[in-house]
């Protein structure tokens, strides 16, 4: 949510289309950046494109790198969610929660709750960076691949969100 997030900030334009939409393709191209997929250990002796892999050999598949592919995404490097309307006999190129039976099996929860939440941010605030610099997308280091930076973003509550409050 946090890269998602600073990409929208950077972006100003794709995040007046996405407040118009409020869709979920918009949370998608965020997923690229930071995904966490768990080791395989192979249960026999395997080849797999001329290499061979011993039984009981840890496999970790580089997503980020299937992400970044310029030979599977068309300009890997920039922010366009547009790329994944009608993406339905392409998914799995995008692969942030694994595939097939050793998916993540909240995957589909984590999608629901990070579109609903980054909708609803969307939907209720203003949001702004607190100067006119772009957020720093510079990548850390760890498991899921963290902004080197913390996100620092300015909001203020949408004028038509007041207005809904004070009627509760």
């Amino acid at each position: 949510m946090e890269w998602t997030m600073s990409l929208l900030l950077n972006y100003p334009e794709v995040l007046k289309k996405a407040r118009a939409e409020i869709s979920k393709i918009v949370g998608e191209d965020g997923l690229t950046i930071g995904p966490l997929l768990t080791p395989y250990e192979s249960s026999d002796d395997c080849i797999i494109r001329g290499y061979h892999i011993p039984q009981g050999t840890m496999l970790i598949v580089n997503a980020w790198a299937i992400h970044m592919d310029p030979d599977v995404w068309e300009d890997p490097t920039s922010f366009k969610p547009e790329r994944f309307e009608g993406l339905e006999d392409e998914a799995h190129k995008l692969i942030p929660f694994g595939l097939g039976m050793r998916a993540c099996p909240g995957a589909g929860l984590a999608n629901k709750v990070m579109g609903l939440a980054l909708a609803s941010l969307i939907q209720c605030f203003e949001w702004e960076r607190p100067s006119e610099e772009l957020v720093d997308m510079s990548e850390g280091s760890g498991l899921t691949t963290p902004k080197a930076q913390p996100l620092e973003a300015m909001c203020k509550a949408r004028e038509s969100m007041i207005n809904v409050l004070e009627k509760l």
